[in-house]
C-alpha cells in the first residue's frame, strides 16, 4: 500500500467514525504513524470533505496553551482545518446525538482578507499578520473520533485536531484592538454560571503570535488557505465537556461574546 493509499484509507476510517458517531481505536495502536504521515491523513480527509461539497473555510491551531502542551509532552503547536459544515452560523446550536463526546473551548478568531489566498506562505517576506482584517470571540467544539477521548500527538493530527464545530461572534476591526489583544479576560458560562475563566495571554502569550505558527505549519504541510479565511487561534481555558440542555456563553472582554446551545 502506498503512502497516499494508506492516508486515504485511514482518513476514511476517521470519517466513518464521525459519520456514524461511533469512536474507533487510536490509529497508532495498529502501526507506526509519523507526524508527517499524520498530516497526510488529515489532508486526505479534508480532500474527501471537499469532494463531498464541504469546502475549506479556514485553519485552527491546537496545543497553544503551554500547560496543555506540557501535559501532552509536545513542544510545538499543531494545525487543523476548518470546513463550511463545521460553521454553526448565526444561531449556534448542536445536537448532542450527532457528536461522540463534544467539549467546548472559548477562543479568539481572526479573519483574513481575500488577498491572503494568493500569497506564497513559504516566502519569508510574507506575513499573515499583514492580512488580518478582523478579530472576534469564538467557540470551538472539539470531538475526538477516538475511544475515551484518548490519543497520541500523531493520532490527534490525523483526526484533524479533533475539529468538529465552531461559532464566531461579532467581528471587530483588528486595528481597534491590536494594542490590547494580548491580555483580555475570557469567561465561559453554562446556563449563566461561570465554569471557566482565563485570559488571551494563555494563547501563545499573544493570540497574534498564532498567525506566525499558522503560516509556518501551513507552508510546511501544504494546507490550503482560502480567501477571507477564518483562523481559530486556540483555547483560552481548558476544554469543558458539553451537556444537553445547557447554553454555553463565551465572553472576551473588549471583543464581545458568542453562545452555543446543546440540544438532545
Amino acid at each position: 500500500m502506498t503512502v497516499e493509499e494508506r492516508s486515504t484509507t485511514l482518513a476514511s476510517e476517521l470519517a466513518k467514525a464521525e459519520r456514524t458517531v461511533h469512536p474507533i481505536a487510536q490509529l497508532t495502536l495498529a502501526g507506526d504513524l509519523s507526524l508527517a504521515e499524520a498530516y497526510a491523513v488529515q489532508l486526505a480527509g479534508v480532500a474527501q470533505r471537499a469532494d463531498q461539497g464541504d469546502p475549506v473555510v479556514g485553519l485552527k491551531l491546537g496545543f497553544t496553551s503551554r500547560e496543555k502542551a506540557r501535559q501532552m509532552g509536545v513542544h510545538d503547536v499543531i494545525l487543523g482545518v476548518l470546513t463550511g459544515a463545521m460553521d454553526l452560523g448565526g444561531q449556534p446550536r448542536i445536537v448532542r446525538g450527532q457528536l461522540i463526546h463534544p467539549r467546548i473551548e472559548p477562543e479568539v478568531t481572526f479573519r483574513l482578507g481575500p488577498g491572503a489566498a494568493e500569497v506564497d506562505l513559504a516566502d519569508p517576506r510574507v506575513s499573515l499578520l499583514d492580512h488580518v482584517t478582523h478579530v472576534a470571540a469564538a467557540v470551538e467544539v472539539i470531538d475526538s473520533r477516538y475511544r475515551d477521548f484518548r490519543f497520541s500527538l500523531e493520532d490527534v493530527v490525523a483526526d484533524n485536531t479533533s475539529a468538529a464545530r465552531f461559532a464566531v461572534g461579532t467581528w471587530v476591526p483588528i486595528d481597534e484592538v491590536r494594542h490590547r489583544i494580548s491580555s483580555l479576560p475570557v469567561s465561559l458560562r453554562a446556563n449563566g454560571e461561570v465554569i471557566a475563566e482565563g485570559n488571551t495571554a494563555a494563547i501563545l502569550g499573544d493570540p497574534l503570535a498564532t498567525l506566525v505558527a499558522v503560516q509556518r505549519l501551513a507552508a510546511e504541510h501544504g494546507h490550503p488557505l482560502p480567501a477571507s479565511a477564518v483562523v481559530l487561534a486556540g483555547a483560552a481555558t481548558p476544554a469543558v465537556v458539553m451537556t444537553p440542555g445547557v447554553t454555553y456563553d463565551v465572553e472576551v472582554t473588549g471583543l464581545g461574546g458568542v453562545s452555543v446551545r446543546v440540544e438532545e
